[in-house]
C-alpha cells in the first residue's frame, strides 16, 4: 500500500517515512522544501536502503497534486505540511491561515476527487489552550488556542471532523503531539530549525556545539517542583511509530479518532538541561530570565487512549532523547546545509 506523506522531508515527517518503510509501506513524499532540505531525501535513502519517490510540490497547487494522485495509487495520506513557528504566526497570521488551512482544504479536495478517504492529521497539544489542567485527555474542550498557529490546528481538526459527518466513508485520525525531541539513532536525520531555534532542545544542542552562547530559561517562579515550566517531551521516533499505528487504523476502519501522542510524564526545563549535561558530559550554560507571555506552567498528556486503542506506547527515555539529539547535532553542526556529515 502506498502512503502519501505531505511535508515528508520535515523533522517529524522524515522520521515517520523511515518507520513506514520499516513497516512495509510504500511511500510518496510531497514537500515544497520551504522549511526542510532536499538533502533529507538522500539521507532517507541511505537509512532505508530504498529509492524514495518525492515531488517538489506545494499542497496549495491542486494541479500538481492531481498529477501525484494520477501517477500513484494512494491508499492514505499523512498530512504534516504546515508552517509551525508560533511567534511568526502571531506576527503574520495571514501566512499561517493561508498555508495551513487553505492547504488542507486543497489537499482534501484532491483526495476527494480521487476517492482517497483515509487521512492522519498532524495536530498539536496547543489545541488544548490555557485553561485545561494536565494531564490533558482527548475529551477536553479545544475551542481556544494561544496563537494563530494553534488556531489553524483547531480549524483543521474541525474541517476534518465535518468531512466525516458529511461522508461516513472518510476515516480521519487526529494526532495531538506534545513536545517532540530527539533524532534517528544513526544521527543522519534530525531537527534542523532555520534561524535561531524557537524550541528548547535544538537551542540546547546549538549551545552545546558552540553556535549559541547560553540557554535562556524563561521564568523560575512557576508552581512546579523547580519553578521552571514542565512539558511532555516525546522522542520523535516514538512519535513516528504512533503515525504507523494511526495509518494502520485509518486503513482498517472508517471513523473519526483523536489521540494524544505523549509520554504522560512531565519534565521541567531544568530537568532537560541537566539530563542533557549528564548523559552527554557537556556543560550547558543557562540563565534565568523573565517568563514569556503565553507560556503555561505545566502541560503533559494523558496517553491512555492511544495505548488502549492503537496499542501504542512511548518507549524511549529522556536520556535517549538527549543522547540522540546531541549525536545529530555533533554529526551535523550546520544542519543539512553542509550536505555531508562529520564523522
Amino acid at each position: 500500500m502506498t502512503i502519501l506523506v505531505t511535508g515528508g522531508a520535515g523533522y517529524i515527517g522524515s522520521h515517520t517515512v523511515v518507520e513506514l518503510i520499516n513497516s512495509g509501506y510504500d511511500i510518496v513524499i510531497v514537500d515544497n522544501f520551504s522549511n526542510s532540505h532536499p538533502e533529507v531525501i538522500k539521507r532517507l535513502e541511505a537509512i532505508t536502503q530504498q529509492s524514495i519517490t518525492y515531488y517538489n510540490v506545494d499542497i496549495l497547487d491542486k494541479e500538481s497534486l492531481r498529477q501525484v494522485f494520477t501517477e500513484h495509487q494512494i491508499s492514505a495520506v499523512i498530512h504534516f505540511a504546515a508552517h509551525k513557528a508560533v511567534g511568526e504566526s502571531v506576527s503574520n497570521p495571514l501566512k499561517y491561515y493561508h498555508n495551513n488551512v487553505e492547504g488542507t482544504v486543497s489537499l482534501l479536495a484532491v483526495m476527494d476527487e480521487f476517492n482517497v478517504k483515509r487521512i492522519v492529521f498532524s495536530s498539536s497539544a496547543t489545541v488544548y489552550g490555557f485553561n485545561n489542567q494536565s494531564p490533558l485527555s482527548e475529551d477536553l474542550p479545544t475551542n481556544e488556542a494561544n496563537n494563530p498557529y494553534g488556531y489553524t490546528k483547531i480549524v483543521n481538526e474541525q474541517i476534518l471532523t465535518d468531512m466525516t459527518i458529511a461522508d461516513p466513508e472518510w476515516s480521519v485520525v487526529l494526532l495531538r503531539y506534545f513536545n517532540p525531541i530527539g533524532a534517528h539513532a544513526s544521527g543522519t536525520i534530525g531537527e534542523d530549525p532555520s534561524g535561531i531555534p524557537s524550541n528548547l532542545m535544538p537551542y540546547i544542542t546549538q549551545v552545546a556545539v558552540g553556535k549559541l552562547e547560553q540557554v535562556n530559561v524563561f521564568g523560575n517562579d512557576y508552581d512546579t517542583p523547580d519553578g521552571t515550566g514542565v512539558r511532555d517531551y516525546i522522542h520523535v521516533v516514538d512519535l513516528a511509530r504512533g503515525h504507523v499505528k494511526a495509518v494502520d487504523q485509518a486503513l482498517n476502519e472508517s471513523k473519526l479518532a483523536v489521540y494524544n501522542l505523549g509520554t504522560g510524564q512531565g519534565y521541567s526545563v531544568l530537568d532537560l538541561i541537566n539530563t542533557f549535561s549528564e548523559v552527554n558530559e557537556i556543560e550547558i550554560p543557562h540563565e534565568i530570565t523573565d517568563r514569556r507571555p503565553g507560556d503555561v506552567a505545566v502541560c503533559y498528556a494523558d496517553p491512555t487512549k492511544a495505548r488502549e486503542e492503537l496499542g501504542w506506547v512511548a518507549e524511549k527515555t529522556l536520556a535517549d532523547m538527549c543522547q540522540d539529539s546531541w549525536k545529530w547535532q555533533q554529526n551535523n553542526p550546520q544542519g543539512y546545509q553542509a550536505g555531508n556529515m562529520n564523522g
